[in-house]
């Protein structure tokens, strides 16, 4: 390259360092985009919620009346009963439909982690299976939610959904959407199996939303959720918080069941999940009137809990 010789080699070396600075700095605000859609921030602490699943049966307003009068600040959208479906928000939810689902988690004075918006349609092609995942992360944008669950798919379709979900990972942070995964059965039933799906899309917007319930579930009792947590390390940014009783039941309000929850969440903030969305996925059983109360018993199990956690931490 030839310097004019209208300016010195310092001029010139001087404004080449600065044209470097500025890439660096806009490549790591890229990176820093990237991570704060895995999870939130540090230092924000717990956030205690609820999906809508408990009230499944019901419209997802009925849920997110009673998720608010139980005390919740935080709304998970999951299951409903709808003309359109048994999901909230899905992929074929139009986008003025999730920002209607917003505004009326809002105007209760919540906000939505996460939103469980079931399949994508990667049986199809992997095209359509990319189309139908940006069609959900546009849908959480238009409802203000923070974060995608995804369940997982089977055995024969296992790399075709992961290399979908790998084509959306950035479009997904430049939204400001983490995608989580969850044990859920198949090829992520458990903690060593989730570690190797997210390891296949390597993609720091790609983490683990934890279930400790299912961890028994799958496992029919045998998989302990406190060894399992000990494989987890530097992936968990969430949790479907979920109990479980043999011989298989997940139908039961959080810490009335075989889930040792203090054991859990010691070793997953051990691990690094030390702040972070605590969302309750099922309750016991019952009526609009027994939901809410049972919805209750869980928002106090876990703010227990997480004083918990809070005063066992190192003094520094």
């Amino acid at each position: 390259m030839t310097i004019p010789r209208s300016r010195t080699r310092r001029e010139f070396l001087h404004d080449t360092l600065q044209v470097g600075a500025a890439g660096m700095v806009i490549h790591l605000a890229r990176s820093a985009d990237v991570l704060a859609a895995a999870g939130p921030p540090a230092g924000q602490g717990w956030q205690i919620g609820c999906y809508t699943r408990p009230w499944g049966g019901y419209d997802y307003r009925v849920a997110l009346d009673a998720i608010a009068e139980a005390g919740f600040k935080h709304a998970g959208l999951m299951t409903t009963k709808s003309k359109q479906g048994r999901l909230v928000i899905s992929a074929t939810t139009s986008l003025e439909q999730a920002k209607q689902v917003g505004e009326e988690v809002r105007k209760r004075g919540m906000e939505i982690p996460s939103v469980y918006g079931g399949g994508i349609p990667v049986k199809t092609s992997l095209q359509a299976g990319i189309d139908g995942l940006r069609k959900l992360i546009d849908n959480c944008v238009a409802a203000g939610a923070k974060s995608l669950l995804m369940g997982g798919t089977n055995k024969a379709l296992h790399d075709r959904y992961y290399k979908a979900i790998a084509e959306c990972c950035d479009y997904a942070a430049e939204k400001r959407i983490g995608i989580t995964v969850k044990p859920h059965g198949g090829g992520n039933a458990t903690g060593p199996q989730c570690r190797k799906v997210i390891e296949q899309v390597g993609h720091k917007n790609f983490r683990l939303w934890y279930d400790p319930g299912n961890i028994f579930y799958y496992s029919n009792g045998k998989l302990d959720p406190v060894n399992d947590a000990a494989t987890v390390d530097g992936l968990v940014v969430g949790m479907c918080v979920k109990d479980f009783k043999l011989p298989k039941d997940v139908y039961l309000t959080p810490g009335t069941g075989k889930v040792d929850f203090p054991a859990v969440m010691a070793r997953l903030k051990k691990g690094g999940f030390t702040h972070g969305p605590l969302v309750v996925e099922t309750l016991k059983r019952g009526e609009p009137p027994e939901l809410l109360e049972q919805a209750k018993q869980a928002r106090k199990f876990l703010e227990n809990l997480t004083r918990q956690l809070n005063a066992s931490s190192p003094k520094t």
